[in-house]
């Protein structure tokens, strides 16, 4: 396969600036592409964490103080190269302070749409201004939705970008970055309006997802269940419709893990490394976890296990099915020595549930609110179990860590979940985790009954370990099937 040019714009990089999983993706994906040997761009805007964070500068050569015009606004752009820890690639940040000099990534102010309309817009003009011809632009989620659309204008009189291909993957749907369709003008686009969706314009707003799905020669998103589940009423976002009528240009593609961070024999941030064959040093991990958060670790159970920990790493958000956990772990915490050990944080509500399991259960439940790296690997390495009720998953990455780590997920049967975690069968030994159906109180309360049954089961338990850390979901082996993809696009 020959090299190719790949621009990849995103709104997030890790570990530059992130706030969930599409942060992860953009770095890792972009690596393990420019280690397939191909010519990766990945753009992000300089927010003023990168700034503050001390990550070295530097301008990149011809790409300084470019002018943007966006409507009546017309804004300066410089872009600085900035090295991704740990990776060969590097990032371009697009340095525009009056836009991204903010305290957050995102914001509620009145030019939101601008600032992400001047990302997707200048992460053309960098091509234009160095004469580099993208043969793929790689868009990411509503940010840069409109990426398309400027380069289907652009291309009609550029003859730079004459050969070029787009593709923009969905991360998760339920984001779509609707806008009341007054920021036309901002946009650039008032000559263009009969290319938006006219029965959006006509109820006063315009949609940057949807713009996107029109004009996108490939939408991707990030499992192939999800893929499916995006057709139907139900989990379509009221998209659906839209959605199935590019049912022939919508792929489904599992997203990868990065094993040079989440590997349980190259994890520098617990205290013991591991691998399948000496799965036993698991243990020190999992007594370093409850001492870290004074958790006792009495109650030793059948084979010197010690008491099971179920380990929850999540934002607490409405998608995630956390509502449905209380019941169910009140009931279990009350009849069985267990362990429960929460980081997170998000709505007030699915907050105040979890102090309330650490109030009633104090030495048993440990709420941890906010966000640590370190403890988020430590849970993954310590933890014996790892739960996912969610209501849709679009992919998720914890479920492939927890597999990585031996740590078993127990997971709805939704989206990429449904995709990377198989049921346990104890009768032929094969699956790697707990997965359930139903979105009810119920399913849960059996799912944690069986995990329970399967911890105090020798045999069985360090199978279904063995079977999950057997699995290979690698951006390495990944990002090959992008390549393919692209490949594929350019030969149409």
């Amino acid at each position: 396969m020959r090299r190719l040019r790949l621009l990849y714009a995103s709104s997030e990089v890790a570990p530059l600036a992130k706030t969930g999983g599409l942060a992860d993706v953009s770095a890792a994906l972009a690596e393990a592409l420019h280690q397939r040997g191909h010519d990766v761009r990945l753009i992000v805007p300089l927010y003023r964490r990168i700034r503050e964070a001390g990550h070295e500068l530097v301008p990149v050569k011809g790409l300084q103080d470019l002018v943007v015009e966006l409507g009546a606004h017309s804004h300066r752009v410089s872009v600085q190269d900035v090295k991704l820890p740990g990776r060969e690639q590097s990032a371009w940040c697009l340095d525009c302070p009056e836009l991204y000099d903010r305290d957050g990534i995102y914001t509620a102010d009145d030019d939101e749409h601008r600032r992400f309309a001047l990302l997707t817009r200048a992460a053309l003009t960098t091509c234009q201004a160095s004469n580099w011809a993208p043969d793929i632009v790689h868009a990411n989620d509503w940010h840069v939705a409109l990426l398309p659309l400027y380069l289907k204008l652009l291309s009609s009189w550029e003859r730079l970008f004459a050969q070029t291909r787009t593709v923009l993957t969905i991360h998760n749907l339920g984001y779509q970055g609707a806008f009341s369709s007054d920021v036309v003008h901002d946009l650039g686009l008032d000559d263009a309006r009969h290319l938006l969706h006219q029965e959006d314009m006509a109820a006063g707003w315009i949609s940057f997802l949807k713009t996107g799905l029109l004009y996108a020669d490939v939408i991707t998103t990030v499992s192939k269940t999800y893929a499916r589940e995006i057709q139907t009423r139900e989990h379509g976002m009221g998209l659906h419709e839209m959605l199935k009528g590019r049912a022939e240009s919508l792929v489904g593609i599992v997203n990868g893990i990065d094993s040079a961070e989440w590997s349980p024999e190259r994890d520098t941030l617990i205290p013991r490394r591991f691998s399948v064959d000496t799965l036993k040093d698991k243990r020190v991990n999992k007594t370093a976890l409850l001492k870290s958060l004074g958790l006792p670790a009495a109650g030793r159970q059948p084979g010197g296990r010690g008491v099971p920990v179920f380990g929850i790493v999540s934002r607490l958000v409405y998608q995630k099915g956390f509502e449905l956990l209380f019941e169910p772990l009140r009931e279990m915490l009350r009849h069985h020595d267990v362990r429960l050990v929460v980081l997170g944080s998000g709505q007030p509500d699915l907050e105040r549930s979890f102090a309330l399991l650490q109030r009633d259960f104090p030495g048993r439940v440990c709420f941890y609110k906010g966000y640590s790296n370190a403890l988020a690997h430590l849970i993954e390495a310590g933890a014996d179990f790892f739960l996912m009720p969610s209501r849709y998953e679009p992919c998720g990455l914890n479920q492939m860590y927890s597999l990585a780590y031996g740590t078993v997920p127990i997971v709805r049967r939704t989206g990429g979940l449904a995709d990377t975690v198989q049921l346990y069968d104890p009768g032929t030994g094969e699956g790697t985790g707990i997965v359930f159906d139903d979105f009810d109180v119920d399913a849960i309360r059996r799912a944690l009954a069986f995990a329970l049954e399967l911890y105090h089961e020798g045999p069985a338990w360090r199978r279904v370990q063995r079977n999950g850390m057997s699995q290979d979901f690698s951006w390495e082996r990944q990002a090959g099937r992008y390549e393919e993809l692209y490949h594929q696009l350019l030969e149409r």
